[in-house]
């Protein structure tokens, strides 16, 4: 790694800042990577080689750091940035991996000023179902969207001006995934389509299936992987998700609309040949976005 980003601190050692920790260990063999988090956590961090020291004081965590990766909920993570940026390296980047982006890059340009630490709001667009730094994987990133967020009038998609931004991105490309450059905005209403919506089609599903479920255990003894599969999603917990819904209500209004209208479409077409285009349709985004990955 460049010099500049010699001492990293991770902010939150769960399942994507254990990830990025165990990333930079592989990857960035040379660069010191401290951990904060509650202390319990810190020592399952430490045990799995994601960190050489756990910090859990904010101040000393991040004295001295080059690069401060935010891995925090949503909502604490918006709570800590203001003291993040008074406490960090003013030569520091300071990024986090946010699922939603208007609220926290709202709160960041009035914690962050000119001469000072630079922030940059990113979202990995990886993950799975279960969280916890014991599902953390250095391999996470790979193939995946890494959405990185631009400034009005600043970064643009192809050049950004700060040095540290310029490094970052060369950074996550080497971790195996794909910088998308995109405003606060644009991210949050996409993301409550392929990210959020799917998330809540899956506890809607979770609760048809369940409520039909009988004493017998049927329908549930009956099902196969297709069911599994569509409901692996459900297997997020809401402590994951608050945050990220209370953020973003207004963009997962409007998808959950779509979709409800979807639906009725559906409906309507059970004894139609319409719902042979709707299949057929269903089929052609399912190879775009197997061709994608």
């Amino acid at each position: 790694m460049a010099a500049s980003f010699r001492r990293v601190a991770i902010v939150g050692t769960g399942l994507i800042g254990g990830s990025f920790a165990l990333a930079l260990r592989k990857y960035f063999p040379d660069s010191v990577v401290v951990g904060w988090d509650k202390p319990g956590v810190l020592l399952d961090a430490f045990g799995r080689g994601a960190i050489h020291e756990g910090i859990p004081d904010l101040p000393r965590a991040v004295a001295g750091t080059d690069l401060i990766y935010v891995a925090l909920p949503v909502g604490h993570t918006i709570e800590l940035l203001p003291e993040i940026a008074r406490l960090a390296p003013p030569n520091a980047l300071v990024t986090d991996a946010s699922s939603t982006k208007r609220s926290v890059c709202a709160v960041a340009a009035q914690s962050f000023h000119e001469g000072g630490a630079h922030f940059l709001g990113g979202h990995p667009m990886a993950g799975k179902e279960i969280s916890g730094i014991a599902a953390a994987d250095a391999e996470l990133f790979r193939r995946s969207k890494y959405a990185l967020i631009r400034k009005s009038g600043g970064e643009n998609a192809g050049e950004p001006r700060d040095p540290r931004v310029a490094e970052f991105v060369t950074l996550i490309k080497k971790l195996g995934a794909e910088p998308v450059w995109l405003d606060a905005e644009a991210h949050d209403r996409a993301a409550a389509i392929v990210s959020h919506l799917p998330q809540l089609l899956a506890v809607a599903l979770a609760g048809v299936v369940r409520d039909q479920t009988d004493e017998t255990g049927l329908p549930v003894t009956l099902a196969g992987r297709g069911l599994r599969d569509a409901l692996r999603l459900a297997g997020s917990p809401y402590s994951v998700w608050r945050d990220i819904i209370l953020t973003n209500s207004d963009n997962l209004d409007r998808a959950l609309g779509l979709l409800i209208q979807s639906l009725e479409q559906l409906r309507d077409d059970l004894r139609t040949r319409a719902l042979e285009e709707e299949f057929a349709a269903a089929g052609e985004l399912y190879k775009i976005l197997r061709d994608l990955q």
